[in-house]
């Protein structure tokens, strides 16, 4: 692989982030979006998280656009009344309203997916209401020999594929007013063996907009690649941290050693 933009990456900050899967009032982890296991209360999984120096925080309601509802408010309210760090929510957010409401909440910024590409101007419409920086699509991908990139697009929780380039994709959302992309991968979502970095790299050098690498974290050193070798600038995981077999600490430690800029 080609590092010609290694020092551009050493130089960028980079963000740690955890992410909240809820469902049923539970955080809870799976693999490849199935066979959910519970992953503790998400108060005190958020408190727990700001303190060990988090810089970002998700929460995601994962069933309800599968559900046909929309966010359930009073997770993301008991959340927000424990933490002082930016949070993104995304689950079921489909309209302009939706944001609106998530916003006076102090949600900082929202997360869509399905939504946005069943009608992508959503994505135009919320940049142009509440600004750029406060939209985030999530991209959730699978490998699939039949597109051009060797990505699909997937939504509804990863259940229907679309016949959309991942890739093609990511650049129609930045096209579109979005501030940034969080990358998923279907195939190494909970699986321990790291991120996706084909993926992550095909995207992050396709976009000039942050890319969140998601997906599969399972050891310190998948962190450092996907920041080195993937491109993203906010790093998202989640079972590392919720079955506490690396702290954050651990994290900011390691890449800081490693060379790339943390904050502290």
């Amino acid at each position: 692989m080609s590092y010609v933009n290694l020092g551009r990456e050493l130089m960028q900050v980079v963000k740690i982030m955890p992410c909240l899967d809820m469902k049923d009032g539970r955080v809870v982890k799976g693999v490849k979006f199935n066979n959910l296991r519970d992953a503790g209360d998400p108060v005190e999984n958020a408190k727990f998280y700001e303190c060990e120096g988090a810089d970002e925080l998700a929460i995601l309601d994962i069933s309800a656009t599968v559900e046909g509802r929309k966010t359930r408010q009073k997770w993301v309210k008991d959340v927000l009344s424990v933490i002082n760090i930016p949070l993104t929510v995304g689950g079921g957010i489909s309209t302009l309203s939706d944001m609106a409401e998530l916003f006076e909440l102090g949600v900082s910024k929202i997360g869509i997916n399905t939504a946005a590409v069943n009608r992508p101007n959503l994505i135009a419409e919320g940049s142009k209401r509440f600004g750029s920086e406060k939209i985030t699509v999530a991209i959730d991908a699978r490998q699939n020999s039949d597109m051009p990139s060797g990505f699909e697009v997937v939504i509804r929780a990863g259940t229907t594929g679309t016949n959309k380039d991942a890739i093609e994709w990511a650049k129609e959302c930045e096209s579109l007013g979005a501030g940034g992309l969080l990358v998923t991968s279907f195939d190494r979502d909970g699986t321990l063996y790291g991120y996706d970095l084909e993926l992550t790299r095909a995207i992050s050098s396709s976009v000039t907009i942050p890319v969140i690498a998601s997906g599969g974290v399972g050891k310190l050193e998948h962190l450092y690649d996907g920041v080195v070798k993937g491109g993203a600038s906010i790093l998202l995981a989640a079972s590392i941290f919720h079955f506490r077999q690396i702290s954050i600490k651990d994290v900011k430690d390691y890449l800081k050693a490693k060379g790339l800029n943390i904050i502290s």
